[in-house]
């Protein structure tokens, strides 16, 4: 006789994706867009073609380099002065 392979349900996918992920070293990040940033990420979307996971692994490395030069501040300022 032969087994029939048991089929996964969506849920039982996504978790073995997210243990797949997490094997990797990486970590799921979750949060909500403010409509600025919504828009930000739309465009750099569009002109770029990252993924949703490139575009916030680097928003937050660029966020790190900027605080480890003491930029921080600058690219704070500058966003809220631009009304981002």
């Amino acid at each position: 006789m032969s087994e029939k392979k048991k089929a996964f349900t969506n849920a039982e996918k996504q978790k073995r994706y997210r243990e797949r992920q997490k094997e990797h070293g990486k970590k799921e990040m979750r949060g909500y867009l403010s409509p600025e940033a919504r828009e930000c990420y739309k465009l750099i979307s569009e002109q770029t073609n990252w993924s949703d996971s490139i575009i916030l692994s680097n928003a937050v490395r660029l966020t790190y380099a900027a605080y480890k030069n003491g930029q921080i501040g600058l690219l704070n300022s500058w966003l809220n002065k631009h009304d981002l």
